[in-house]
């Protein structure tokens, strides 16, 4: 525990046999639960983290009743429907099951999921067997040994003594990413955190690729887990999520670390324009969802004012392109038009960035 609250940490492995003995060994002693979600690795991830589940001692149960007060009070009426809607919404999960025979003291968890999902889904079932038991903080460490144990408490003190939603590793702003970091990596990464940036309205982060990150309970119950998209693009989905969810965000200097053993199975060039159409389609879930059925604000208008526009917009361009690859003379009237049409919809985008940028400047935390 830390500040006298409950930490469990979820490790997504897949095929990882060789690593995923030392990410057990190296875990700080204040994790309460290790949660380890094998994604139906093709080689021994689950025997061996079952012998190693085998040696280790009982500790003691913090699960929680989920429910507490009377259920037919008037005012917790919500508060208690929604944990049944979460305790009964198993079947949206990859199927799956907990392979220890005493779950309840066993300090490490094996959740094996009986068809590969992805990294996402093995990340979002362990959040459901944290939001389950009512853990305080839950962070999320990759089981190919590529996070810094010792840095996992500077992760989750912003969420037990700051209330903060959301806290996430940033490899970036460190010195030594450059040097360390694979060069096509900091470059995708560093496109992806642009996009990431304009889809989910945390302006102020990057590295969003990141898989470093704690969560809070409140949080947990803010989205649908099992929604959570189920592969690479994970944390750029679980960040447009929590900004819709009006969560507040921190991020926090960790070491890049690589060629330590690790196998990556992330195919750069075919996960960017996978991710990047996820985002687009994020971008427009965020405004509809936060800024007109949730909380309508001018930027909604706005951004869409400044879209139809540029659709207008585009006709005269390539009209005017034609002319003068033609070397014909553009007339007047065409070009006033494509002017004021330009012209309209980038001020009009350019103020809907802004105001998007000062809404949000309330969750992002430093």
């Amino acid at each position: 525990m830390l500040s006298n609250k409950t930490i469990a940490v979820v490790v997504p492995a897949y095929n990882e046999e060789r690593q995923i003995r030392q990410v057990l060994e190296t875990m700080p002693d204040f994790v309460d639960r290790i949660i380890v979600v094998n994604d139906c690795s093709r080689d021994n991830t689950s025997a061996a983290i079952l012998n190693y589940i085998s040696k280790q001692p009982s500790v003691q149960s913090i699960i929680k009743n989920n429910l507490s007060g009377p259920h037919d009070s008037k005012y917790n009426r919500a508060e208690h429907l929604l944990k049944e809607k979460q305790q009964t919404d198993m079947e949206y999960f990859i199927p799956s099951e907990i392979a220890n025979v005493h779950p309840e003291s066993d300090r490490i968890i094996l959740i094996n999921n009986l068809i590969n999902g992805g990294v996402g889904a093995a990340i979002a079932r362990g959040y459901k067997w944290c939001l389950d038991n009512n853990i305080d903080c839950t962070a999320v460490m990759a089981g190919d040994g590529q996070m810094d144990p010792a840095e996992l408490e500077k992760i989750c003190l912003p969420v037990l003594n700051e209330e903060i939603d959301y806290v996430k590793g940033n490899r970036l702003i460190h010195g030594g990413a450059r040097l360390v970091m694979p060069k096509t990596r900091y470059l995708g990464n560093s496109i992806l955190s642009i996009l990431t940036k304009i889809a989910s309205g945390y302006w102020h982060v990057s590295d969003t690729q990141t898989g470093y990150t704690a969560i809070s309970l409140s949080a947990l119950s803010a989205i649908k887990l099992h929604d959570i998209y189920k592969n690479y693009g994970m944390p750029n989905d679980m960040l447009v999520k929590l900004n819709i969810a009006f969560c507040t965000i921190k991020e926090v200097k960790i070491k890049p670390v690589y060629n330590i053993g690790e196998n990556s199975k992330m195919k750069v060039m075919k996960v960017i324009p996978r991710i990047s159409w996820l985002l687009f389609k994020s971008f427009f879930k965020r405004l509809w969802v936060k800024y007109l059925f949730r909380d309508f604000h001018p930027l909604f208008l706005l951004y869409h004012f400044s879209f139809i526009l540029g659709v207008f917009t585009f006709p005269y361009a390539l009209k005017i392109i034609s002319i003068i690859i033609s070397g014909g003379t553009v007339s007047s009237p065409t070009m006033l038009a494509f002017f004021f049409l330009f012209t309209s919809s980038f001020q009009s985008l350019l103020f809907a960035m802004w105001m998007d940028i000062q809404d949000n400047e309330r969750l992002y935390k430093t």
